[in-house]
């Protein structure tokens, strides 16, 4: 008997673990996410009257609407590598639009942390995490996936997305007999001219958005005959604003503010971010928070690895002052904006001011709105807000986001609003310092440098300055004259990233740069053809193109993609005519 004591009291703790454990799984709730494409919150339950949403509007009423809920990245892959990820893609090294770099050594991706935690995961179907990484972190992602095919008894975590409303669709235009939206009483934003191609895009837009409506209705139909929806914990989502010219791929209010509606059962009221259903919910959340939400949501530890804010679950983070955004490369075309978004006001500092906010992304360019709106532009039919588009752009912007929703009025210069841009500049410097932006390194001489390690973790381990780089960068980027020489001394940096945004200062000043043309022909054969590139382009505006065409000639000769893209890019702008660029090309 005293040999069986503790024998059988281990069989006692084994079994009371065994039960607990069970019913704790029994407890987690399942976790279903829907989500569309390219949309904004135009919904009925946004208080847009024009939109028909009755699915979208049901939820909102029986759940919680956030009306401050943002995509960190105006567009796909980047925002949705910041997701799986838990950190910014700007930090991660994976905010260049279609890029395959690989994840950080240590970064395990949501869907594998919920399986580790003992979910079934699912994804139907959409990747696109802008890494080499891909269906495998799930435990099934197909068109077949489904959460009835979970064991029983495991909790599950499934997304289910649909392309119904993804910028593609506005590419062929519906006849109008097909509308069921009357351009002619279609919304349109002020920036935008009325052209019949642009009304027409925006009716189709609005359709799309109906028929994305009865997808999610069609869902939540599927989770009730299930008979799991009082188990289960739904969260809607667009993965960024969308989808007429100036919203996707642009860090305005209309490219990053995405509808976001989640119903908790009574089960879990616990959970409840507002006193009761059918709550708005003004927090400031942004993708890059939905990593660490899932695990404080399911109780589980979150690694400080993750950059977001869990808001919610039994103890959620402070409410944040700012949720932040990023631009960088879109698909062919390099530009560079960051911003912050505050509950009132919306900041951008653009590092390519020089570059026209419509550059000619091809895909971006297949919407017949888009054209129409450059042609109407270029005979002269545009407005000034309305023309601003094919302008360069200013260094920084400043919006009374809550007063003028479609961010047309610049406050930058106002000097009533110089306390708000300089606490909203200083966010953004301290963000950027904080996350370690990659973004500021030009992507060729990053990929050099980095070599076989993760660009998340080259910058991480402390080798690369990042300070010194991000200081260059918002010096050069304001072009001003009296800096000249600090821009020239930045040539002569170890640094070559510090070069690349000495170059960029040169090139910003035109005319005013000419006493600089000795130190940019050095830049010429500069070790990095990042910055041979940037100087080739400003030795051309100051008619050096001789010199020019070497800088240029030396990129496109080098077998390294982004090297090659980043001088056309330069050569696509100065439209030079000459045989030998001709060639080249």
């Amino acid at each position: 008997d005293k040999m069986n004591f503790p024998i059988r009291s281990i069989a006692i703790i084994v079994l009371t673990v065994v039960a607990t454990c069970k019913a704790e799984a029994k407890d987690l709730p399942n976790i279903l996410w829907i989500t569309s494409e390219d949309n904004s919150a135009f919904l009925g339950c946004y208080g847009d009257e024009f939109a028909k949403t009755p699915n979208l509007d049901k939820l909102a009423s029986e759940g919680f609407m956030y009306t401050h809920a943002y995509a960190n990245a105006p567009v796909c892959a980047p925002a949705r590598n910041t997701i799986i990820s838990g950190i910014y893609a700007n930090s991660g090294g994976h905010s260049n639009m279609r890029s395959k770099y690989p994840r950080g050594e240590n970064v395990v991706f949501l869907a594998e942390a919920m399986r580790d935690l003992g979910y079934y995961s699912t994804n139907n179907v959409k990747t696109d995490y802008n890494t080499n990484v891909d269906k495998e972190i799930w435990d099934d992602c197909s068109a077949e996936a489904h959460y009835k095919n979970a064991p029983k008894g495991k909790p599950w975590f499934a997304i289910f997305n649909t392309t119904i409303s993804h910028e593609s669709k506005i590419h062929d235009q519906l006849l109008l007999a097909e509308l069921n939206y009357d351009p002619k009483k279609v919304p349109i934003a002020p920036y935008h001219p009325r052209t019949p191609d642009m009304a027409r895009d925006w009716a189709q837009y609005y359709q799309r958005i109906e028929q994305m409506d009865a997808f999610v209705g069609d869902r939540l139909k599927e989770l009730e005959a299930s008979g799991m929806a009082e188990n289960t914990i739904v969260i809607y989502y667009a993965d960024h604003g969308g989808v007429l010219a100036r919203s996707k791929r642009y860090v305005y209010e209309t490219g990053t503010h995405v509808p976001f509606i989640i119903r908790i059962p009574e089960k879990f009221k616990k959970f409840w971010p507002a006193e009761k259903p059918n709550s708005k919910v003004d927090r400031l959340i942004s993708f890059v928070d939905l990593y660490p939400t899932m695990l404080n949501l399911v109780g589980s530890k979150i690694p400080k690895q993750l950059q977001g804010k869990a808001f919610l679950g039994e103890k959620i983070d402070s409410d944040p002052e700012y949720a932040h955004m990023f631009r960088d490369r879109m698909d062919e075309w390099y530009d560079m904006s960051r911003a912050v978004r505050s509950k009132n006001y919306r900041y951008i500092h653009n590092y390519m001011p020089h570059r026209i906010y419509g550059l000619p992304i091809e895909y971006l360019f297949r919407a017949k709105s888009l054209q129409s709106w450059q042609t109407a532009y270029e005979n002269g039919e545009c407005n000034e807000i309305q023309s601003a588009f094919w302008n360069t752009k200013p260094v920084e912007e400043l919006y009374d986001t809550e007063n003028d929703p479609w961010e047309v009025n610049n406050l930058a210069m106002d000097p009533k609003y110089a306390d708000v841009l300089e606490e909203m500049r200083k966010a953004n410097w301290d963000w950027l310092l904080e996350i370690k932006d990659t973004g500021f390194m030009p992507e060729d001489e990053r990929s050099i440098r980095a070599k076989d390690s993760p660009i998340f973790d080259y910058f991480q381990s402390g080798k690369v300055d990042v300070k010194e780089i991000i200081e260059a960068a918002d010096l050069a980027s304001f072009g001003k004259v009296e800096n000249k020489q600090i821009l020239m001394d930045f040539l002569k940096s170890k640094e070559s990233a510090v070069r690349y945004w000495g170059a960029t200062g040169l090139l910003l000043l035109g005319e005013k740069g000419e006493s600089a043309i000795p130190a940019l022909k050095k830049a010429i054969n500069d070790p990095s053809v990042s910055v041979a590139v940037v100087a080739a382009e400003a030795l051309y505006q100051l008619g050096e193109k001789q010199e020019a065409y070497i800088g240029l000639r030396r990129a496109l000769q080098t077998d390294r993609e982004f090297a090659q893209t980043q001088a056309m890019n330069a050569i696509y702008l100065i439209d030079d005519d000459s045989n030998l660029l001709k060639e080249e090309v």
